[in-house]
C-alpha cells in the first residue's frame, strides 16, 4: 500500500500546494509492516523478535516493522520514529493486518498536520497468507462448504478438503483487507489528502490452494504468480484516465513505476519499467514483450514445487516454463486459462515451443543468470 502523495507527474508541486513559505519542505517517508529484507533466518531464532538495525531500513524517516512473521495473531514491532528515537519491540493488540492499518491511519492523520508537506508511505501486511484465520465476524461470512473452487483443482477428497478450508480462511482475509484499504481511503477523504494521493495496490505472490494439486506459493501456474497490481487514488487534475492494461508487469517495475508516479526519474541502474504513464498520461507505455519467471532456490514447502524452474509469459499470453535441461510446461492462455493442457511435449507445437525457449534464453542472458536449458 503506497500513498503518493501531492506530486506532479513532472515533479512539481501542484498549484494548490506550491503557494506557502514551507512549499519547499523535503518529502516524508515512512514505512509500517512486514520487512523481509534483512537476511535473517527461522534457524538463528524466530524472525519477527529479530530487530532490523537502523541502517538497513531503507532510509524512512519513520519504520515501524518486523523483519518476518507467520503469525498474523502474535505479531510484534520495532523501528524509530519520525526524530530518529528507536522504539522498542512491541506485540501488536489483535489481528496484524486490523493494528497495523491502525498505525498507518494515525501516521496518515500526521502527516494531514503538514499539508503543503509531500509524503510517501508504505503499508506492507502479512495478511492474506497461511495460517488462514481472519477475526472471526470475518470468518463467519465464509465456510468451506460455501466456497466455490477452481475447475483446475482435481477431485480428490484430500485436496478439496483442504481446498475449501483453506480458501474459507484466505477470502475472510481478504475480505477483511478491503475492508481496511477503505478505512485508509477514508482517512485520506476526511483529512483532505485524497485528491492529491495515488494508492498502489500490489502483492508479492498468490497461492494455489489445490489447483493442479498444489497449494501454497512457488509455482509456475497462475493462481501462484498472477497478483493484483492497482493504481487508484484522487488527484483528478492529472488528466488519469481509468481502466486497465494488458502490458505484463514483473516485480522489478514496482519501483520505477513508483518513482515516476512521484515524478522522479528512476535511476540508470535501475531494472524495470516505468509504468506510470498509463496512470498519469493515458498513454501506452513502451514495454518488454513478455514477463520473465523464475523460482531461483525453492523453498522445500509440501505440496509445491521443490525444483529451481525458469519461465516466460507473453503478452500474446503463451506462457512456457522449463526445468533445468527440460522442457516442462506450455499453455495457451487464451484457450486454456485454467492451465489444463499441457502443450510442451505436443509435436504439434513444437515452433511455439522454440520460440518461447529463445525469448526465455534471451531473458536469461539479459538478467545474468545461469540456469541450464535444454538444446531443442
Amino acid at each position: 500500500m503506497l500513498p503518493l502523495s501531492r506530486l506532479a507527474p513532472d515533479g512539481a508541486l501542484p498549484a494548490r500546494v506550491r503557494a506557502g513559505p514551507r512549499a519547499s519542505l523535503a518529502a516524508r517517508t515512512g514505512y509500517f509492516g512486514k520487512w523481509h529484507l534483512d537476511g535473517w533466518k527461522e534457524s538463528e531464532g524466530r524472525a519477527a523478535f529479530h530487530v532490523v538495525p537502523p541502517d538497513r531500513r531503507g532510509g524512512f524517516d519513520t519504520w515501524l516493522g518486523y523483519e518476518n512473521n507467520n503469525s498474523q495473531w502474535d505479531c510484534h514491532v520495532h523501528g524509530h520514529d519520525a526524530s530518529g528515537e528507536e522504539i522498542e519491540r512491541f506485540r501488536l493488540p489483535g489481528y496484524e493486518t486490523d493494528a497495523l492499518t491502525d498505525l498507518f491511519v494515525a501516521h496518515l492523520k500526521e502527516r494531514a498536520a503538514s499539508p503543503e508537506q509531500p509524503f510517501f508511505a508504505a503499508l506492507s501486511l502479512q495478511p492474506p497468507h497461511n495460517p488462514y484465520v481472519a477475526p472471526e465476524d470475518w470468518m463467519r461470512r465464509h465456510t468451506p462448504a460455501q466456497v466455490q473452487l477452481r475447475p483446475n483443482v482435481p477431485n480428490v477428497s484430500r485436496i478439496v478438503e483442504r481446498a475449501r478450508r483453506d480458501l474459507a480462511g484466505y477470502y475472510a482475509m481478504i475480505e477483511n483487507l478491503d475492508w481496511n484499504l477503505g478505512r485508509i481511503r477514508e482517512a485520506l477523504w476526511e483529512s483532505g489528502q485524497w485528491e492529491n494521493t495515488h494508492i498502489v495496490f500490489f502483492s508479492d505472490h498468490g497461492d494455489m490452494h489445490g489447483s493442479h494439486g498444489q497449494f501454497l506459493k512457488t509455482s509456475p501456474w497462475e493462481e501462484s504468480i498472477r497478483v493484483p497490481f492497482i493504481i487508484g487514488g484522487g488527484v483528478p487534475f492529472y488528466g488519469v484516465k481509468s481502466g486497465s492494461c494488458d502490458a505484463p508487469l514483473n516485480h522489478v517495475d514496482v519501483a520505477p513505476t513508483t518513482l515516476g508516479l512521484c515524478g522522479i526519474k528512476p535511476p540508470d541502474w535501475m531494472q524495470g519499467t516505468d509504468y506510470s504513464g498509463h496512470r498519469l498520461h493515458g498513454r501506452e507505455v513502451k514495454a518488454p514483450d513478455s514477463a520473465f519467471l523464475q523460482l531461483v532456490i525453492p523453498t522445500g514447502h509440501a505440496d509445491s514445487t521443490d525444483r529451481p524452474w525458469r519461465g516466460v509469459v507473453t503478452r500474446d499470453s503463451w506462457k512456457y516454463i522449463a526445468l533445468e535441461g527440460q522442457p516442462w510446461l506450455l499453455f495457451n492462455l487464451n484457450e486454456d486459462p485454467y492451465e489444463q493442457v499441457n502443450l510442451a511435449h505436443n509435436s504439434r507445437f513444437k515452433a511455439e515451443r522454440r520460440r518461447l525457449q529463445e525469448r526465455l534464453k534471451a531473458w536469461t542472458h539479459d538478467t545474468g543468470d545461469q540456469f541450464a536449458l535444454a538444446e531443442l
